[in-house]
């Protein structure tokens, strides 16, 4: 915990902070050996895969449900399992066009992404969201906040004015989040773990980003800003415990809002062969009213399924027939019905 922000609301919610890992960290599964690196480090080292059908945030009619019984998991899977086979099902060759002017999103590529229907334990228990803490499992967003994009639109920038309107993840500058395994994204959520003595090296697939976090030294000045962050990595035992910030504004996206204030807290825990427990401590003062806590399992993929290449390019390649497009629309929209230029 002594690398957690020392600017917690209170000294009662850091005793809840410490409280709550120490019953984290007290699970069945503790009895389970960990692997050592030639260096007597945990072996973390592999290919891992950290998606999850379980919902970041708890659907509000769950109110402080945190888990499901086992019942209600098999009949969830059930209605999910239906509906990866109708979606798998062939085609109306007869089917009527798309209605003029609706919106085409992915559908195509669902025919080539696996939609996932099982329901992943974490530490034996059906989770109803990622967050577990607060207890409402939702984000503790700060009435009032604004964050980079917002202030971007205040002073006048509109959304296609320029590349630097687009958001990161849209101009293929990162994954979106700001540890890209904080939030399970529905599709390509691999990485791999490359350990040393000095180094962790974390690389997810999507899209291609390598967090290099040192495992000595103290982090750089408050004025150093990184796209992953200043990453500090130590061991607590059998868990490594990362600690990160001085994280670029930028980052912030409709899935989760922070500022540059942002710091985040990872602990990855092997409990099994092909398992690790993670946990992650979001605090950000500017953007909620309280750090949060995610948890869930993280699990080993197939030692002959490694990572390949992804290559964003949608939103890089393609940035000038974007803003091409936006500027023939303004174009557009001074002129009248007939073509010719507006009179004043």
């Amino acid at each position: 915990m002594n690398k957690l922000r020392s600017t917690f609301p209170s000294l009662i919610l850091v005793i809840a902070f410490i409280a709550y890992l120490g019953s984290a960290a007290a699970n069945p599964e503790a009895t389970y050996t960990t692997p050592r690196t030639w260096h007597d480090q945990p072996d973390l080292q592999g290919v891992w895969y950290f998606g999850s059908t379980t919902p970041f945030t708890r659907p509000t009619e769950l109110g402080e449900q945190a888990v499901y019984s086992p019942e209600e998991a098999r009949a969830i899977e059930e209605k999910a399992l239906q509906s990866k086979l109708s979606q798998e099902a062939p085609l109306d060759p007869d089917r009527a066009a798309p209605e003029l002017g609706a919106f085409v999103g992915f559908e195509a590529d669902f025919n080539f992404a696996r939609l996932r229907h099982e329901m992943q334990a974490v530490q034996g228990e059906y989770r109803t969201s990622l967050i577990v803490q607060p207890a409402n499992g939702q984000l503790p967003s700060r009435e009032g906040f604004k964050d980079f994009h917002a202030k971007r639109r205040e002073s006048g920038v509109e959304a296609y004015d320029g590349p630097e309107a687009q958001d990161a993840g849209e101009r293929c500058l990162t994954g979106g989040m700001p540890v890209p395994s904080l939030y399970p994204s529905p599709w390509n959520a691999n990485m791999q773990i490359v350990q040393n003595q000095d180094y962790v090296m974390i690389q997810t697939e999507m899209i291609h980003d390598a967090r290099i976090i040192k495992l000595s030294g103290s982090h750089l000045g408050d004025h150093m800003m990184y796209w992953y962050g200043d990453a500090i990595g130590y061991y607590e035992g059998d868990t490594l415990v990362v600690h990160s910030k001085n994280f670029r504004a930028e980052h912030s996206n409709f899935l989760m809002r922070s500022s540059e204030k942002l710091e985040v807290t990872e602990r990855f825990t092997r409990v099994g062969e092909d398992e690790i427990f993670y946990q992650v401590i979001v605090d950000d003062p500017l953007a909620y009213t309280e750090p949060f806590v995610v948890e869930r399992t993280i699990s080993r993929r197939p030692h002959n399924e490694p990572i390949y290449e992804f290559a964003c390019h949608e939103g890089n390649y393609s940035m000038k027939w974007v803003l091409t497009g936006a500027r023939r629309a303004e174009v557009d929209s001074a002129l009248n019905g007939d073509g010719s230029p507006e009179s004043d």
